[in-house]
């Protein structure tokens, strides 16, 4: 029965597929469970170029160096201070994806904890990386890539390029356990949507009843679709691939206008309207300029040559222009009736903020 069903559903979704406009479920939506862990760890970085921390302003570098040493059976006497410049004390983090097994390596990210200048060409000794539950799910150890650099000169003067105080390290970490998830257990999955629409829910829902069975799925809310699932593990794997595969339109956005205060960029949703509202744009020009006249004494007038100030103020008016937003315009039609009176994007945001204090903006004005 299950393999009538994936069969009839593949065959469907094909079909489905042509419309041009139609997105993937599994690009709207992620499986509940099935997510990523943040890792998090605390290591010393070796064979830097006297770049690492300044040990008399990081004390904790010196401790971790010490219980790093006494592991390996070197005891440091107490009152031991030793100044070394080619160590960094660092945190590293990284994520562990989904189905992660024991043996696979991932990516990790190596950050300066302390004052040092540079990680260019250190190494990270072995360190490991623990979840949020404390345990340890991946060992981390490898020579960094660094993508900034920064010289400094005996005289002070010093130039940096990017960030050279972090780095990556690719495949640094090796996954030592299994973070357990709830994929394989109960008789359904839960689809969460990237972002809660109710349209979307709705049609997500429809369209996996259509193409698998009525009854399959349910909506639970606005963000999240349950459906029902096999409860076989490799039967599952299938109908997920299945569900994720169908395609259909996701609901349109809300009305937004988005504004961009430092560059004056304005982006215009397609639902936006406006009320009926008219609109004077125009603009006054005084000009102040100082021609001096230089006032000259006549012969033997024992007088002095004295400059006098001389100012011309022109007042200019540009020709003010209005315009009618008529009930229930598109998108189109007011960037048009802007674009008619010339005005600049600084004009349009004065032009969006005056239209929303009058109410007549049928949208949200976002202002970042």
């Amino acid at each position: 029965m299950i393999k009538n069903i994936l069969m009839s559903g593949l065959l469907a979704m094909t079909l489905f597929s042509t419309s041009l406009a139609a997105e993937r479920i599994k690009d709207l939506a992620d499986i509940a469970g099935v997510r990523e862990n943040q890792l998090i760890g605390y290591g010393l970085v070796v064979g830097l170029d006297g770049t690492g921390d300044q040990t008399t302003q990081t004390p904790f570098t010196i401790q971790s160096l010490k219980s790093m040493m006494a592991q390996f059976g070197i005891t440091l006497p107490a009152n031991t201070n030793p100044q070394l410049k080619n160590v960094a004390a660092v945190v590293i983090h990284a994520n562990l994806p989904a189905f992660a097994k024991p043996g696979q390596s991932i990516d990790i990210t190596v950050s300066s904890l302390g004052n040092a200048k540079s990680l260019r060409g250190g190494s990270l000794l072995m360190t490991p990386l623990k979840g949020a539950d404390g345990n340890v799910y991946a060992m981390a150890q490898g020579n960094l890539v660094v993508g900034g650099f920064g010289i400094e000169s005996t005289d002070g003067s010093s130039i940096s390029v990017n960030v050279p105080s972090s780095g990556r390290i690719p495949n640094g970490a090796t996954v030592e356990r299994i973070v357990p998830t709830s994929f394989g257990t109960g008789d359904s999955i839960v689809l969460n949507l990237h972002k809660s629409d109710f349209t979307t829910a709705k049609r997500v829902t429809d369209a996996i009843n259509e193409w698998v069975g009525l009854g399959t799925a349910s909506t639970l809310d606005g963000s999240s679709i349950k459906v029902s699932a096999p409860q076989d593990l490799s039967q599952r794997v299938a109908f997920t691939s299945l569900v994720e595969n169908i395609t259909l339109k996701p609901g349109d956005a809300a009305a937004r206008v988005i504004v961009n205060s430092r560059t004056g960029t304005v982006v215009i949703g397609r639902h936006v309207t406006v009320t009926e509202a008219a609109v004077s744009h125009g603009s006054l020009v005084v000009t102040i300029s100082q021609n001096p006249i230089v006032s000259q004494p006549g012969p033997l007038s024992e007088g002095e040559t004295a400059v006098i100030a001389n100012s011309d103020i022109e007042v200019a008016q540009e020709d003010n222009r209005m315009f009618l937003f008529n009930p229930g315009i598109s998108l189109d039609e007011i960037v048009r009736a802007v674009n008619q009176v010339g005005a600049a994007p600084g004009d349009l945001v004065a032009i969006l903020e005056a239209l929303q204090q009058a109410g007549a903006l049928r949208a949200e004005l976002i202002v970042i």
